[in-house]
Parts: structure tokens; sequence; C-alpha cells
């Protein structure tokens, strides 16, 4: 099993991002969003980036137009490369 190196907890903005985008295509923009944030921050290829269930069912619980404002997020990096996030 891998072993862990960084384990962080995110606040990421995401309604500064959505406003320039047309209104049907906000939650799936944010998702993508989301794993180039966590590709970033966390010096990870965007492939190796492995996003919860919980995160997703999150932003696109009020439907496409409206992702929430901001979103909290838990981020476990193991030695391996993969990323794993989960709604903290």
């Amino acid at each position: 099993m891998a072993e862990v190196l960084v384990e962080r907890v995110y606040t990421i903005r995401l309604k500064h991002k959505m406003k320039k985008y047309p209104r049907w295509l906000r939650s799936k923009k944010a998702v993508k969003y989301v794993r180039n944030f966590l590709a970033r921050h966390l010096k990870a290829e965007k492939d190796k980036v492995k996003i919860d269930s919980s995160i997703n069912e999150k932003i696109w619980e009020r439907g496409a137009q409206n992702p929430p404002s901001k979103i909290r997020i838990r981020v476990v990096k193991f030695d391996d490369g993969v990323v794993e996030a989960e709604l903290a």
C-alpha cells in the first residue's frame, strides 16, 4: 500500500471562475477546475487526481447552472503520485 506524503484541507473558490462561462456549462467547468487546482497545488498529473463522488454530487446538487460559490475539500497525496480528494 502506498504511503501518505501530504494531507491537506483546501477551500476552493469557484464563483469567481464560473462567472465567465455560460450558465449551462458552469458545473461541468467547476469539476474540471477542481481537478486542475489540485494538480497544480499538489504538483501531480491531472490523470492521477482522483475526485470522490461526494465532491461531484456537491457541485451538481443544484443543477448545471448554479454550482456552489466555494467548496471545502480534504486531499491526500501518496508517494506514488496519486492524489485522492473527498469532501471535508
